[in-house]
């Protein structure tokens, strides 16, 4: 249910693997049922940007994704997700169970979709940042609300429009409690130019606590093997004022195996901003484009903050 004009946008508009997609193995297909399995494997050695950290090996993704597909006839079909990642008990062998990511079920009519359960927000779909790993708030979605185990979805994809509403259900009357939502997103091209917009309403469940409510809006460019590309998002949280944060990327496809992004992200909290600059390159192995290695290096204006940088390998199907 991932929008293409999302936070891969730079990378989709270049016509190369993305970042999160990988192509299913079907386990099974007949009598109107697909059952389909993704994986996600990623491990690097990370030094964060920052003051006085230390090199580590992070496991970022260890994700295993279910998708189930019923074909009920009449354009109508029956789908259902269950995505578990183990990125914990990489990171801390002290972990017993996987987390689960994502679990819904839904019914699909046309380019129209409904669904239920644990999922992303519609918000979810916004940015253009194309960094492997950021220090700084990709934007503001993130850090509200961008996804809960009670949300009602809906995806409408037409030919040159995206529409996707999505509220979350504060099934929960205590601070542990998601808290309330309702988000929309809509993307389109125009002239050439990706556009999208997204507009957030949130509440926690915690006591005394204010309505949020956060938009953004992005345009991506793309022109030969280069695509640029621009956001800005921000959050009206009440009586702590608005908080920001914008992006400014560049993807350039150096060649049908290797692309290198280059990006500026600046986040203002109100009493304190960052600016946040990175530089990477990802390169796909010809024969197998779902097995790559990637490096990037990244560096803050915060006081005493060090260079930081990161390498690794991924492996998808």
């Amino acid at each position: 249910m991932k929008n293409p004009i999302a936070k891969s946008v730079l990378v989709a508009m270049l016509g190369m693997a993305t970042t999160g997609v990988a192509q299913a193995a079907t386990i099974y297909e007949g009598n109107g049922l697909k059952y389909t399995l993704k994986g996600d494997w990623q491990i690097q050695m990370r030094q964060k940007a920052g003051a006085d950290k230390d090199l580590d090996v992070e496991f970022d993704d260890l994700e295993l994704k279910n998708s189930i597909v019923y074909d009920l006839d009449n354009n109508l079909k029956a789908f259902g997700q269950l995505d578990y990642s183990f990125d914990g008990e990489g990171n801390d062998s002290s972990k017993e169970s996987a987390k689960l990511e994502e679990a819904y079920v839904g019914l699909q009519f046309d380019n129209v979709a409904v669904a239920i359960g644990r999922q992303n927000l519609a918000g979810d779909e916004f940015g253009v940042e194309a960094a492997l790993e950021t220090h700084t708030a990709q934007d503001r979605f993130e850090q509200v609300a961008d996804k809960g185990d009670d949300v009602i979805r809906v995806d409408a994809k037409f030919d040159n429009l995206t529409v996707i509403a999505s509220a979350l259900v504060s099934a929960d009357s205590t601070a542990n409690g998601d808290g309330e939502a309702f988000d929309l997103f809509v993307a389109t091209k125009l002239a050439g130019v990706e556009l999208a917009g997204a507009y957030q309403t949130y509440e926690a469940n915690a006591a005394g606590s204010e309505e949020q409510s956060t938009w953004g809006v992005s345009a991506a460019y793309s022109f030969g093997a280069v695509a640029l590309a621009a956001d800005y998002s921000s959050t009206d949280t009440g009586s702590a004022g608005d908080k920001d944060v914008s992006n400014l990327a560049a993807v350039f496809k150096l060649s049908p195996t290797t692309k290198t992004a280059v990006g500026v992200v600046k986040s203002d909290e109100g009493t304190s901003d960052t600016t946040e600059w990175y530089a990477n390159v990802q390169y796909q192995f010809p024969s197998q484009k779902n097995v790559s290695l990637f490096a990037e290096i990244a560096d803050t204006d915060e006081a005493d903050s060090d260079l930081g940088y990161l390498a690794g390998m991924r492996i998808k199907f």
